[in-house]
């Protein structure tokens, strides 16, 4: 690889690991490396180099010296490390790890979970969060075309992967447009869901705060949650999904100005994306930290912390461990496609095995200070109705995020402030997730078909994004919130577990672990140890087929705000998860139908790696001058 002086910026030529990843054509060597910023031409100073194929046969080959033609990159890189770290970190740290882990936490035995939680993340998650990077980074290609260098007849994973990540952005902006609502309406001196005064509440709502002999019944409702049902959602003019009503042209508004932003954040690539992760990655931290504070300062915190990780061994004899499998793989994101992308456009010696182990941990630690975050103000909140943190930590997903927590901060002293900053930190932790998850199926669709694609991105995103704004009309309306429940429960839930579990088995039992290993050598200097080897073989593949298959036993029924799912949109959920998956053995008929030969023959030829590794187009081969 070439690799430029750091005084003198002469480009150096270093062998690399294997000679197979050097092309000889006759007595030419084709070095890959990509273009130098605002050069037409690489300078390239030539140093010795043997070859060990040519040098035994030809002794005269040290004194006449093969000539090198290099290969232009024309694939876009990260400006700097920090941007492929920031986006990987933005990606994996999302709303979930302030709702949806805090709440599986105190469910599955508080301080206890953190044994499974730990171990699966060891074991399972972190692995296959390495894998994904190296597999990105190796063959610097997006989800789809990937297969073609692994293991073409599971191509249509890939196809899967960008069917999902479009289910995804059907709900998930959505519920980035609430917050911006939030967000808007939090620049008042007094918040909307503070008092029972307004338009839209009920004689059940009760205003506990501040007020002494105040009965609170099973009928009861806060301002914050009539606030978030009957003027967010207007969910009241719904009676299900039989009848969704129209769309709330307030979220049409909040939902296109994401989506807005969420466009000139990735129309240029990872030169654009790569520069606003830097305030929607970081900006969360800052207001944690604040939050969590201001949390420890409230009347009543500590209750909510010894509840949050008082340990219940029992628990560990239950269903803990797939819980915290689920979370842990839903929580680093292996399978969305996105490591995959990200990591494409890094350097190819860049070293994915410390950056796995930076942002997994990052991510793990960020679930945990968001526990204390969560639950410093449920004991608030408890001490306040004078009933036990359990009855307050009630509410899980969204709920926690536009009910319970807008409720306590409704009734701290600076309210309108940690509101804005608040719902300012869900905003970034959103788009950061949205970036990534776009990000994946752009680059897997524009890889696949770069020759209409590539000189087209800006459009290309214009379509998708359009796309995905039109799909999400549906959550838009006065029972959306019924639709990105059913979206959020079956368009990524065990189709994508499955998805995973493929891939690691594609990897490791068909690309063969051996040739995995030394594609990570020979960018990073040394093989995986076996440890990884082991994981991605056995354990992992494991723990993903036991997610899959436990939670579909005795699954309790869907229900939202005391509203139960009928059994027909239960067989639509089905549908929606399956939908993606069956691009998968859809595409295996397909590629075995379309080979020529014997059954054997086929077979063999499906599972062979069509392209050569990290051989690039005939045009972008160009002869540099020598200084």
């Amino acid at each position: 690889s070439l690799f430029p002086h750091p005084s003198t910026g002469i480009l150096h030529l270093q062998p690399l690991y294997a000679p197979d990843h050097c092309w000889e054509f006759g007595r030419r060597i084709v070095v890959s490396t990509p273009t130098p910023p605002n050069h037409k031409h690489v300078p390239v100073l030539l140093v010795a180099m043997n070859n060990p194929r040519t040098t035994g046969a030809n002794p005269g080959s040290a004194a006449n010296p093969m000539p090198l033609m290099t290969q232009t990159d024309s694939r876009d890189k990260w400006s700097k490390k920090m941007d492929f770290l920031l986006s990987v970190i933005g990606f994996a740290v999302d709303l979930g790890n302030v709702w949806r882990f805090p709440y599986i936490c105190y469910q599955n035995g508080g301080g206890a979970f953190l044994i499974p939680y730990t171990l699966m993340a060891v074991f399972g998650g972190v692995p296959l969060f390495y894998m994904e990077l190296a597999l990105g980074q190796f063959h610097r290609t997006g989800a789809i075309p990937i297969w073609k260098r692994i293991c073409p007849i599971f191509k249509g994973i890939g196809f899967a992967i960008c069917i999902i990540g479009l289910y995804v952005s059907f709900y998930y902006n959505t519920i980035i447009a609430w917050a911006l609502y939030y967000f808007y309406s939090s620049f008042t001196s007094s918040l909307p869901w503070t008092s029972c005064d307004n338009p839209w509440n009920t004689p059940n709502c009760t205003n506990y705060f501040g007020k002494n002999n105040v009965t609170w019944s099973n009928f009861s409702k806060s301002p914050a949650e009539e606030f978030y049902m009957r003027k967010v959602l207007e969910i009241q003019k719904s009676s299900g999904l039989y009848d969704v009503g129209g769309i709330r042209w307030q979220l049409l508004l909040c939902l296109l100005l994401i989506f807005t932003i969420v466009y000139f954040s990735l129309w240029k690539g990872v030169k654009t994306s790569g520069k606003v992760v830097w305030v929607t990655a970081t900006l969360p931290y800052v207001v944690l930290l604040i939050l969590l504070i201001r949390g420890a300062t409230l009347p009543g915190a500590w209750r909510g912390v010894v509840f949050y990780l008082r340990p219940n061994w029992e628990k560990l004899l239950s269903t803990v461990w797939v819980d915290a499998a689920a979370q842990i793989f839903f929580s680093l994101g292996p399978g969305f496609g996105v490591l995959l992308a990200l990591a494409s456009y890094n350097h190819f010696n860049n070293n994915c095995y410390r950056d796995a182990i930076v942002t997994s941990v990052v991510n793990c630690l960020t679930s945990f200070l968001s526990g204390f975050v969560i639950f410093t103000v449920l004991g608030y909140m408890a001490e306040m109705r004078d009933v036990e943190v359990e009855d307050v930590a009630k509410d899980k997903g969204p709920s926690l995020l536009f009910i319970t927590y807008p409720e306590a901060i409704a009734n701290m002293m600076g309210s309108t402030f940690f509101a804005i900053i608040f719902f300012l930190m869900v905003i970034t932790l959103g788009l950061d997730s949205t970036f990534g998850g776009l990000e994946a199926v752009i680059t897997a669709i524009v890889d696949e078909y770069p020759h209409i694609l590539a000189k087209r991105r800006e459009l290309f995103v214009l379509g998708l994004i359009t796309m995905c704004f039109l799909g999400s009309l549906t959550t838009l309306t006065h029972g959306g919130a019924y639709v990105v429940k059913l979206l959020e429960e079956f368009g990524a839930g065990c189709s994508i577990l499955a998805v995973v579990l493929l891939e690691a088995i594609a990897v490791s039992w068909f690309y063969g672990i051996q040739r995995f290993c030394n594609d990570v050598k020979s960018m990073l200097g040394f093989a995986p140890g076996m440890f990884w080897q082991v994981c991605w073989v056995a354990i992992s593949p494991a723990f993903l087929a036991v997610s899959i298959v436990l939670p579909s036993w005795g699954s309790p029924p869907l229900m939202l705000f005391d509203y139960q799912y009928p059994e027909w949109s239960i067989s639509v959920g089905y549908l929606i998860g399956a939908s993606s998956f069956i691009c998968i053995p859809v595409y295996m008929v397909y590629k075995l139908v379309w080979t020529p030969g014997s059954l054997k023959q086929r077979l063999a030829e499906c599972i062979r790696p069509e392209k050569t590794i990290r051989d690039q187009p005939a045009e972008s081969v160009s002869m540099s001058p020598v200084p």
